[in-house]
């Protein structure tokens, strides 16, 4: 007789891809509503939640004196959040840094980090308190304003989110990276919020246009320009996705014999001031800033960084120019204003949809804090009826609790108490049976009653509930804005340069001459200098000279691809020296099963002729071939079997093309389409074979050819002439075996 599993052995066979997907997905949920995205009633995460209700049990409010940032962690970790004290520490740093955050929340003493990237120092070492702001965003929460919840060990209980009567998500911004989304909300001036604010209370159903009007767009906490054209912020606000480019604020010093420096007070938000210098000095060495002279840090508590021109000459704006195109001093601020909405969902929301649900917020907390009111009122007034009475009936009180051994029952029958009334006469001290007492409770009472009507009538006139909270945004505002040394915007706009006037970096590039070679096998490199005799030059065993050309280290070097692609490469980006140069493929992205067919400087007046092995082609223009990346661009389309095998500048108003089969064809120019892509029209037809070489020419001046180290013109040309897609004719007599012009 087998015996039976016992229960605790049986075992569930589980599917591991449900399994793994519903873990995953709980995984995902958690880290996009515990950790990442900020919830937008208070603008805060759970961590920095936590932080300031600690901090608030610990009664670090303002006035009173520090405690150790060891003391703040331990008691987050050990009742609240149970993660490293390494997290917990960073995020409540972050609170206290005035150039991270643009209203602080944590008071720090200490050493809380520098501008310039340095970290705080270890918690043993700081110490802190709430701001007043933070005692805003936390008042009322002991009278049922929001709700609790319990902790992750059931023993204490946390806010599901704080009173928040200051804008917090907008004011202090946000930025956090979860499972498959993200959330990066740049800070604002606390004082346009309550502008916009106020319109919308008095125009619910504004457009997103009018609250931009009041709030133009962030302010940093390091200050700078913002240089974003209006309507790209405008569409930012409106979707709640944009960019916006932030630059480094300057001034011109003026210094002796008309020499001049210039000086970076403010640099971008998020922006490390030892690595910016760093940055600029690498730059410097590479001669990738020939109009800077030299940079210096004078910065103490203010930032100070000095640019000295290479000579008086420069024109100060054109350094910027080219220091704000290759560095940090000009950034962009990717804008996401994704958020957790009041039930706790993600979704990405728009300037007004934030403010909404502010002020839908605050109305609520503002409702559960009446009716938390009332409830007290209510008990005290009971307290205060049976007080009363009390006095009315003074000596009978008393007799009843002489003589009674039970007078709770029969106070409570004699005269219709409550349980509360009686026992807050029977708690009354002896001292409260003067007649002074009795006017002090008798005017409590009318006090109380007549707060009661005006609380009821406030929750029921909605109003008067609008002008409440409009009251309470006004006082933020007095206290925190524009006036005062805290809400002073310190992020100013500036116009963005038209397109037309910002500076090329590359026409800073010292330039110099080179020699530009690539090998057969495709490894490019320069030599200083226009070399005209490349024989003693060197390469790999098995490897030889396919392409050689001048130039200079400002140009652009464009290569053209079998497989239709094109490539743009910096020349001074080549490697120089004696060495063999290096794979042109470590520059781009070139197709392992691609040959290069061309290689020449870049000319913005000059089109191209591409063609196939199939004998189809097209005229494309300079502006369309300059690629951005390092993929490149797709230009010509081969078709399946055919390669790209020509690219000829565009000269002159005839076309030469020969074939495989040794069949010559001239035809004009002007019968060939220009084209951004595609795979052309038929330029000769073919029997046998492909196309071979292609050139434009000059029909009047003759077709030339290259021919035993000497050059070959002929003129009379008329039996080749033909139209587009003919077959064409054999050469001239002396025309190279090898159907090539060159």
């Amino acid at each position: 007789m087998a015996l039976k599993p016992k229960k605790e052995d049986t075992i569930n066979l589980v599917s591991f891809r449900t399994t793994l997907e519903e873990k995953y997905l709980a995984y995902a949920l958690s880290t996009i509503t515990s950790r990442s995205l900020p919830d937008v009633r208070d603008g805060l995460k759970p961590v920095h939640r936590r932080l300031l209700f600690a901090m608030l049990q610990l009664k670090l409010d303002p006035k009173s004196g520090y405690k150790k940032c060891a003391r703040v962690v331990g008691d987050v970790m050990g009742k609240f959040h149970p993660h490293g004290d390494a997290s917990i520490y960073e995020a409540m740093v972050r609170l206290a840094q005035v150039f991270a955050v643009r209203y602080t929340l944590v008071d720090g003493q200490g050493n809380f980090g520098s501008v310039d990237g340095d970290n705080a120092a270890a918690m043993r070492y700081t110490e802190a308190r709430l701001t007043d702001i933070a005692m805003t965003l936390l008042d009322g929460i002991d009278e049922d304003t929001v709700g609790f919840r319990p902790t992750y060990d059931g023993l204490d209980e946390e806010p599901v989110v704080l009173p928040s009567a200051f804008p917090n998500l907008l004011a202090n911004g946000s930025e956090g990276i979860a499972v498959g989304m993200a959330t990066s909300i740049p800070p604002h001036n606390v004082g346009e919020i309550c502008d916009a604010l106020h319109y919308l209370i008095q125009h619910p159903d504004c457009a997103v246009e009018k609250l931009v009007k009041r709030i133009p767009g962030p302010d940093f906490p390091t200050g700078g320009l913002i240089v974003e054209p209006e309507a790209n912020i405008m569409q930012a606000y409106e979707t709640g996705r944009g960019s916006i480019r932030i630059r480094a604020k300057w001034e011109k010093e003026e210094l002796s014999h008309g020499m001049y420096q210039i000086v970076i007070t403010e640099i971008p938000y998020q922006v490390q001031k030892s690595r910016l210098i760093e940055k600029i000095a690498d730059l410097f060495k590479e001669k990738k800033l020939v109009l800077l002279g030299n940079i210096r840090d004078e910065s103490a508590e203010e930032i100070r960084v000095v640019l000295e021109p290479k000579n008086r000459s420069v024109d100060p704006d054109t350094l910027m120019e080219s220091l704000f195109k290759v560095t940090d001093l000009e950034t962009r601020f990717n804008m996401n204003l994704n958020v957790l909405d009041a039930s706790g969902t993600p979704r990405v929301m728009n300037l007004k949809e934030i403010l909404l649900a502010f002020l839908d917020h605050r109305l609520d907390v503002l409702v559960r804090r009446t009716n938390y009111r009332l409830a007290k009122i209510a008990h005290r007034l009971e307290v205060l009826g049976g007080l009363l009475i009390a006095y009315l009936n003074l000596d009978e009180v008393i007799r009843i609790i002489r003589e009674e051994d039970e007078p709770k029952p029969i106070m409570m029958k004699k005269w219709n108490l409550t349980d509360i009334q009686v026992e807050s006469i029977l708690n009354m001290r002896l001292r409260s049976l003067r007649k002074l007492e009795e006017f002090e409770i008798r005017g409590e009472h009318d006090a109380l009653i007549k707060e009661q009507k005006e609380l009821i009538a406030l929750l029921k006139s909605p109003e008067k509930l609008w002008l409440r909270i409009s009251d309470e945004i006004t006082d933020i505002k007095t206290r925190f804005g524009g006036k005062t040394a805290l809400g002073k915007r310190r992020t100013i706009f500036a116009d963005a340069p038209l397109a037309g006037t910002v500076i090329d970096i590359e026409a800073f590039i010292e330039k110099e001459p080179i020699t530009v070679l690539c090998s057969k096998m495709g490894w490019i490199r320069a030599v200083k200098g226009h070399v005209v005799d490349t024989s003693d030059i060197k390469y790999k065993e098995g490897d030889e000279e396919k392409f050689q050309f001048h130039a200079f280290t400002t140009d652009k070097i464009l290569l053209f691809a079998s497989d239709g692609r094109f490539y743009t490469i910096q020349a001074d980006k080549i490697p120089r020296g004696k060495g063999q140069g290096e794979p042109v493929r470590l520059m781009i992205d070139l197709d392992n099963d691609a040959d290069i067919v061309s290689i020449t400087t870049y000319d913005e007046k000059t089109n191209w002729l591409v063609a196939s092995s199939n004998g189809k082609g097209f005229i494309v223009e300079a502006s369309e071939v300059m690629a951005q990346t390092r993929s490149g661009k797709q230009i010509l389309n081969p078709t399946e079997g055919a390669r790209a095998v020509a690219c000829v500048p565009v000269e002159g108003d005839h076309v030469a093309i020969i074939g495989d089969n040794r069949k010559l064809l001239i035809f004009p120019q002007s019968q060939i389409p220009p084209m951004k892509k595609g795979q052309g029209v038929t330029l000769q037809k073919y029997k046998d074979g492909g196309l071979s070489d292609i050139k434009t020419f000059t029909l009047k001046d003759g077709l030339s050819w290259a021919l035993g180290g000497k050059t070959r013109v002929e003129t009379d040309l008329k039996q080749w002439v033909g139209n587009r897609a003919d077959a064409g004719r054999l050469p001239p007599v002396g025309f190279p075996r090898t159907n090539t012009f060159s």
